[in-house]
């Protein structure tokens, strides 16, 4: 018998090393989360790892499972944990080593294996570890899987089996970039600079793009888990300036920016310019649909209004659906839908076929950056930047808020606004045009300045996202609307940034 997780113990005691730590707010939305040694132990990963081969033979899939690790100091010892339990519940373990995410989603077609778990903290500060898993390619799991590992590994409600295995594959990197780069090299030379922040990308991303025939300026590409100059988050704003610095000293066409584990990538344009995600998937969106006729696409709540209004994109016959924001709903919906592609703000590219296998790859989203370049041979990102219709967006706000209280406070905004709505109460000054609630809320007024309140699903904090298509003062406008509500809430911190 394995023992019952704890979910608070003692550092240097033995009940410390005797008994698996798992504090129950780790099990997010669609992945897992914790402080390690402060959230969760090594034999605390022992048993979620037993408590994933449980529940993936009681989905009745074959007990085969990819696992990788991204470039952090403990990510290894935490995969090993893992893989410990795994064997323990009767899995054949294949193991990829250093690896970016989109490998390890990749490994399960290249070896035909259904499962995967992927050790990571993505974008996470150090200190954080994770797992994204899945057990049908190319899904991720989402809340109903999630709930049940929860079950099963804090309850104990483990079943061990024999048949266990382990398989190290070598050099499996070079299968991947070998699949990526499969393909005709770009007729346009490109001078791109490729942002790693250290991270687990800096081993790979400068090699796929030199494969495609681009001319590559790294910029901290080399290895380095103490992540020395900014943390590898494309959504923070010193890993954005630091892009912008080396595309405007070396007059480069693009920079693209590469997030802890590469299924995320930012862009700063020719102009040093940063471009956010989900206008960068405007301009991906014309351009994939100028080929390919009345595509849909599916954005996450966050994203732009644009993917409605643009002209360019109701031309070309688009749909947009949007969809709840987190890696595994815009994958799922992406292939429910059969949509083209799926863009969410926060850098998470989905393209499926003829561009990709319907998961979401920073190395993908990057070529398909350099194709659009590729294709638009007279034009810089600057001018396909400035061909958008203008709106005035903030970057996404995150204010502290407590696991345990984040998601009541989200009801209780989204409360507000729905009785504003329904009373005729203005926001921002307009009445309320529209409200969303798929997802945390998303409240649109009248001119079409909009505001968007949700639970974070992967760190104790909210989301704030703020935009309008009329001027900077009406986003602004926007934004103290929805900081005035949140302020009645004490329980709401300091935004990491705000406007």
């Amino acid at each position: 018998m394995f023992p019952a997780p704890r979910p608070a113990l003692t550092p240097n005691t033995y009940e410390y090393e005797s008994s698996p730590l798992v504090k129950p707010t780790g099990f997010r939305e669609y992945d897992a989360r914790w402080l390690l040694e402060k959230e969760i132990n090594l034999m605390g990963v022992q048993a979620l790892g037993l408590g994933l081969g449980t529940l993936i033979h009681e989905m009745g899939v074959k007990p085969e499972i990819v696992t990788g690790h991204d470039f952090r100091a403990y990510s290894a010892s935490v995969k090993m944990a893992l893989i410990s339990g795994l064997m323990a519940a009767g899995c054949k373990v294949h193991d990829i080593g250093l690896a970016i995410t989109p490998m390890a989603y990749f490994a399960q077609f290249a070896l035909d294996v259904p499962c995967v778990a992927m050790v990571t903290a993505s974008h996470n500060d150090n200190g954080w570890t994770g797992v994204k898993m899945g057990a049908n390619r190319p899904l991720t799991f989402g809340p109903k899987e999630m709930t049940r590992l929860k079950e099963i590994v804090l309850e104990a409600k483990f079943a061990a089996k024999a048949g266990g295995s382990y398989h190290f594959v070598e050099n499996f990197p070079a299968q991947y970039i070998a699949d990526v780069t499969n393909r005709p090299k770009l007729k346009r030379k490109l001078k791109v600079v490729a942002a790693c922040g250290n991270g687990t990308a800096g081993a790979f991303a400068p090699k796929v793009l030199e494969a495609i025939g681009c001319e590559v300026v790294p910029l901290d590409c080399n290895l380095d888990h103490t992540f020395p100059r900014y943390n590898p988050n494309t959504e923070d704003m010193e890993m954005l300036h630091a892009m912008r610095d080396a595309v405007l000293v070396n007059r480069a066409d693009v920079a693209l920016g590469f997030d802890g584990d590469g299924d995320r990538c930012g862009v700063v344009d020719n102009e040093g310019e940063e471009i956010f995600a989900d206008k960068v998937g405007v301009m991906l969106a014309r351009d994939m649909s100028s080929i390919h006729k009345n595509a849909t696409f599916v954005v996450d709540v966050k994203s732009t209004g644009l993917f409605n209004t643009d002209p360019v994109l109701k031309a070309n016959g688009v749909k947009a659906d949007y969809w709840k924001t987190g890696h595994s709903y815009i994958k799922r919906r992406v292939n429910e839908l059969g949509a083209l592609a799926g863009f969410e703000k926060s850098g998470h590219f989905f393209f499926n076929k003829p561009y990709g296998r319907g998961y979401d790859d920073g190395m993908i989203f990057a070529l398909a950056v350099c194709d659009m370049l590729d294709r638009n041979p007279d034009k810089t990102v600057a001018d396909l930047r400035k061909a958008l219709p203008k709106t005035w967006g903030s970057p996404t706000m995150s204010p502290h808020c407590d696991d345990e209280k984040k998601y009541g406070v989200v009801e209780a905004v989204t409360e507000h606004f729905q009785k504003a709505h329904a009373d005729g109460k203005p926001v921002a000054g307009q009445t309320v045009r529209d409200v969303v609630t798929v997802n945390g809320v998303r409240v649109t007024v009248e001119d079409g300045t909009w505001g968007l309140v949700r639970a974070s699903s992967n760190k104790p904090e909210l989301v704030v996202v703020v935009e309008s298509p009329v001027s900077e003062q009406r986003m602004r406008d926007m934004f103290k609307a929805i900081d005035t509500v949140l302020r009645t809430h004490p329980e709401v911190g300091k935004y990491n940034q705000t406007i």
